[in-house]
C-alpha cells in the first residue's frame, strides 16, 4: 500500500518536512557523484558516516574513537542506499510529516525528527550488535513520524495506492488501518530475521523502533492549538 495523499487540515507551511526533503536528495546526489567518479569512493562514505553496529559499541565501550563511532548515528539518517530508497522515504515523509510538523511547531519537530531516527538506529543496532553492515537511510526517522501520525490523526482518511496483480487501485481508508498495517509487516519481517548474520536489506527494527518512539514521544505532549490560517492537506 502506498499513501498518495491525506486530507488532515494544517495551518502551518510545512517549511522543516521541505527542507529535510530538500537535505537528503542533495546528499544523495552527493553520494551519487561519489559513485560516478570512483565506486571505492562512495563505499568509504558510506563505510565513514553509516552506522556501523560493531563500531557504535566499540567505541562505547572505548575501542574505538568515540566520535567516529558515534557521530555516524546521527549523519547515518540522511544517507541512502539508492533512488527507489530515497524516492520512497520521502514520498512518506511528505504525506506524513506535514500534519506532525504543525502539530509540533517547527524546532520541536526537527529535534523530534533526529531523535527518533537516533532511536530507530539503537533499535537496529541493539538488534543485531554484531552486524558490520552500515545502517542508512531516514525512514526509522519517518517511522517515528508515522507513529506520531497514528497517535495525533488516527482517523485521517488517507487516499492509498492498493496493487491488484498487474493493475493499480486506489482506496480512502483511516490512518489507523493502514499504520497499523504497516507497523505489522515490520514487526512480523524483524521476527523472521531474529538471530539471523546481517548482510545488508531493510532494517526492520530501526522502523519498529522508530515508530514505537514517534507514539510515545507525541503522546506525553499536549495538543498544539492551531494559531494561523488553514492549508489545503
Amino acid at each position: 500500500m502506498i499513501p498518495l495523499r491525506d486530507d488532515a487540515p494544517r495551518w502551518s507551511y510545512p517549511g522543516v518536512t521541505l527542507a529535510l526533503i530538500l537535505i537528503n536528495c542533495a546528499v544523495f546526489l552527493y553520494e551519487s557523484a561519489l559513485l560516478a567518479r570512483s565506486a571505492g569512493l562512495a563505499e568509504l562514505f558510506i563505510n565513514t558516516y553509516g552506522a556501523i553496529p560493531v563500531r557504535v559499541l566499540a567505541a562505547v565501550n572505548g575501542d574505538y574513537p568515540l566520535i567516529a563511532g558515534l557521530a555516524p548515528i546521527f549523519t547515518s539518517i540522511f544517507l541512502h542506499g539508492g533512488w527507489l530508497h530515497l524516492i520512497g522515504n520521502m514520498w512518506f515523509l511528505w504525506v506524513f510529516g506535514d500534519n506532525v510538523e504543525d502539530e509540533l511547531g517547527h524546532f520541536s519537530y526537527l529535534v523530534f525528527y533526529i531523535v527518533c531516527g537516533v532511536i530507530a538506529s539503537m533499535a537496529h543496532i541493539f538488534s543485531g550488535p554484531g552486524s558490520a553492515v552500515p545502517i542508512v537511510g531516514a525512514s526509522g526517522a519517518i517511522a517515528g513520524v508515522m507513529g506520531a501520525y497514528l497517535v495525533r490523526f488516527p482517523m485521517a482518511r488517507i487516499i492509498t495506492l492498493i496493487p491488484i496483480f498487474f493493475f493499480f487501485t486506489t482506496i480512502e481508508m483511516p490512518a489507523f488501518v493502514m499504520l497499523f498495517y504497516w507497523l505489522g509487516i515490520q514487526l512480523l519481517s524483524g521476527t523472521m530475521t531474529l538471530g539471523e548474520a546481517s548482510t545488508g536489506g531493510v532494517a526492520w527494527w530501526a522502523h519498529v523502533g522508530g515508530f514505537a518512539a514517534g507514539a510515545l514521544l507525541i503522546w506525553s505532549r499536549p495538543r498544539r492549538r492551531p494559531t494561523r490560517k488553514r492549508y489545503a492537506g
